[in-house]
């Protein structure tokens, strides 16, 4: 059987089984199963238990579960409230006050959570209703909230990066220092976009209040989570620690963190565990039938197949990266970003490396792309978390404050196109 023969098969057996209901997890160890029976028969299936076992002791992985816990204790803990405090004590007479709020605290959470989701979720919680008593519009809060967690998947401990290094073979390292820069440099895009928007449009915000700012107290709210972040980051770019080390590290820190305000319930820390216990079980089910599906896939020729296809076309890497852009918002319409990323890396990553696309730059981008399906309906998955904390609001009203977000991602995806040091400068500054 041809590549392109087992590429079709794949494709509709796929397509075929999440539209009649399957979950994309299943589907794909479904689709590998059969793709590898095809063309080898019962030969290869004690690979299955190879490919388990490889991927549950995986040691770049085992640092999800240890990152997704230090979110939930911050979480759980009540930290987040006092972090979100502090900073808004800090920009309170910035233009956009609380909004320019909510992409700082995302952007800073985003160093704790790894996950857009929880980012999203994290801030909201407390920002919506202090926005709401001061007198912000809902259309200017919602958008910040979902743009805000988007940085949750690309600003450093990011958990679609460590799965994308763990199928590449990327150094996890340098796919966490490459995110530093662009999510930087989208945080600072978005802060200004607000702060023009508020200029354009005064009456979405309240107006500027005289209250005395107490410096002080705000500070000391927000200090413990930025040292905590400065920790965890700062030990994996001085070369302290590894990814995995710094996870267990961060877990540490932000226990101790959480303990030292004794904020931190029996019930709370049981929590903590739980929906860790749950993420991470989540994670490695899919990962897990993601990499028998990639199996199938190298097996088959696929990934090589298509790679040669594409060069003996010759096609211009621009045009290359236009059609990509368009593939990711069409399927991230319908499919979590983390399985957009086990679905398509194996499939697409060597023909990235045909076209002479750097592998670090091409995980950057990928996320990004991700960042989109988390903002477009019907299946953005930062709209349902945000819309969930809002139920007086539908989707649409959240999708419709979310758009002008989506413009801005797909207009800096093209500037880290045509400027790629964005993101290599501080992974090659560290070699």
């Amino acid at each position: 059987m041809g590549w392109t023969d087992a590429l079709l098969i794949y494709g509709l057996t796929l397509v075929g089984c999440i539209v009649g209901g399957v979950s994309i997890g299943a589907s794909m160890g479904f689709v590998g199963m059969l793709g590898i029976t095809l063309t080898s028969g019962m030969m290869l299936w004690p690979t299955f238990g190879d490919i388990v076992w490889n991927t549950t002791t995986n040691f770049s992985l085992v640092s999800i579960p240890l990152f997704v816990l230090m979110g939930e204790i911050i979480l759980q803990s009540g930290i987040s409230g006092r972090f979100y405090s502090g900073i808004a004590g800090l920009f309170r007479r910035v233009p956009g006050g609380l909004a320019q709020t909510n992409i700082v605290g995302c952007a800073v959470f985003s160093a704790i959570a790894g996950s857009s989701v929880a980012t999203a979720l994290t801030v909201g919680t407390v920002a919506v209703r202090e926005m709401r008593a001061r007198g912000y519009a809902d259309t200017l809060t919602l958008g910040t909230l979902t743009a805000g967690g988007c940085l949750g998947i690309l600003i450093p401990p990011s958990i679609p990066l460590i799965v994308y290094g763990s199928m590449t073979q990327e150094s996890i390292i340098d796919l966490f220092m490459a995110g530093v820069m662009p999510g930087i440099l989208l945080a600072f895009i978005f802060s200004v976009y607000v702060a023009l928007r508020v200029f354009i449009t005064p009456s979405l915000v309240p107006k500027r209040t005289t209250e005395k700012i107490d410096l002080w107290l705000a500070a000391k709210n927000a200090l413990p989570v930025l040292a905590l972040v400065a920790a965890v980051i700062g030990g994996m770019y001085a070369g302290v620690v590894t990814p995995t080390e710094a996870s267990g590290f961060g877990s540490l820190l932000a226990l101790l963190i959480a303990l030292s305000y004794r904020e931190l319930t029996l019930d709370g820390f049981k929590r903590a565990l739980r929906n860790t216990v749950l993420t991470s079980a989540v994670i490695m089910f899919v990962t897990i039938n993601a990499q028998i599906l990639n199996f199938a896939i190298v097996s088959s020729g696929i990934g090589h197949g298509l790679a040669q296809w594409l060069a003996a076309l010759q096609i211009a890497p621009l045009l290359f990266f236009c059609v990509l852009l368009l593939i990711y918002l069409v399927i991230g319409m319908f499919i979590d970003g983390l399985s957009i990323m086990l679905l398509t890396v194996p499939l697409l990553y060597p023909s990235l490396a045909t076209l002479g696309f750097n592998g670090v730059w091409v995980g950057i981008i990928l996320v990004i792309f991700i960042e989109l399906g988390a903002l477009t309906p019907p299946m953005g998955l930062n709209l349902f978390a945000v819309q969930s904390i809002v139920p007086d609001r539908s989707l649409g009203d959240v999708a419709v404050a979310s758009a002008p977000y989506c413009i801005l991602i797909i207009a800096f995806a093209f500037v880290l196109y045509a400027f790629p040091g964005i993101a290599l400068w501080l992974p090659g500054a560290l070699k």
